[in-house]
């Protein structure tokens, strides 16, 4: 898993090289171009699904950016605070035992009932 997580920053990595190469009219036009794309998105009825990959680079991105320009992203503050609730409770949890008291040994419930069986007061 890390390793995907290393490969997809790699790759961002070089787009942004590449766009160092771009000029200031092709940038503005390709970001018109994304925020209407992610417009009509939005309008969509169903939530996207992401990858645990996804969601790193969305909560890496969105930490340096204005509190005003978070709002207009799909994921919440709420949403990446409970993702990483989320990572924390899957990371550290240790193994629950259902309620009420553990099972008695096989041996153990024989002779409880054998006893009974003999001493019926």
């Amino acid at each position: 898993m890390a390793l995907r997580l290393l490969y997809l920053t790699f790759l961002k990595v070089l787009g942004w090289i590449a766009l160092l190469a771009r000029s200031e009219a092709s940038k503005n036009a390709e970001l018109l171009v994304l925020r209407h794309q992610l417009a009509v998105l939005c309008r969509q009825v169903v939530r996207p699904k992401l990858s645990w990959a996804d969601r790193a680079v969305i909560a890496g991105l969105a930490r340096p950016l204005p509190k005003a320009l978070r709002g207009h992203l799909f994921v919440t503050l709420g949403t990446l605070l409970r993702w990483h609730a989320d990572l924390v409770k899957r990371r550290w949890t240790y193994k629950r035992r259902g309620p009420g008291r553990p099972p008695t040994r096989p041996s153990v419930r024989e002779l409880v009932l054998r006893m009974a069986a003999e001493n019926p007061t």
